[in-house]
């Protein structure tokens, strides 16, 4: 993927990211947030183990090692060709452990699975909770609000809807009180 003067993705996220020390933990979030928007097992490499086990809530089956995990952050890119991972604030890591805070933006343009492109634009914040290995991502566990992310993209009401009282009725859940 190119930007308009031929750039291409990988070394737009690149070279945004030389601020951070090497090792620090702003340094390794930029480098996992730029893993997503390049989608390869180069960029992913950069941050993380080669035996990485990676869950969240898009990830049927959980993802192992660089491969798949690049092949699921290429789903997300072919979803959302424009899509930005962008800090929402400052990663935390405390010995082996640590939080990285994101927020995703993009239109959704491209067709995956049986889910097609509504043209619509997604602004989506979530968390991905690490456990390192060696100063690299060894787990990772990504937290955000699928439901909101449906309702951006109008395939579900929104809440407190009609709508949403509606699919709650049918499910056997009752009406809701105001």
């Amino acid at each position: 993927m190119s930007t308009a003067d031929g750039d291409s993705a990988e070394q737009v996220a690149s070279e945004a990211l030389e601020p951070a020390a090497a090792g620090s933990a702003s340094w390794l979030a930029d480098r996992w947030r730029a893993a997503w928007v390049a989608g390869t097992p180069e960029a992913f490499g950069e941050c993380c183990s080669v035996e990485v086990f990676y869950e969240d809530p898009l990830a049927v089956e959980p993802r192992e090692g660089l491969g798949e995990l690049a092949a699921h952050a290429k789903n997300l890119r072919t979803a959302l060709p424009d899509m930005r991972v962008e800090a929402v604030g400052e990663a935390v890591i405390d010995g082996r452990n640590g939080c990285i805070p994101w927020r995703l933006v993009g239109t959704h343009r491209g067709d995956v699975g049986d889910v097609p492109h509504t043209g619509r634009f997604v602004t989506l914040a979530g968390v991905h909770y690490v456990a390192l290995e060696d100063d690299r991502i060894r787990r990772a566990r990504g937290f955000f609000d699928l439901y909101d992310a449906a309702v951006q993209l109008g395939m579900l009401p929104k809440r407190g809807s009609l709508g949403e009282s509606a699919i709650m009725l049918l499910r056997g859940f009752g009406l809701r009180r105001a």
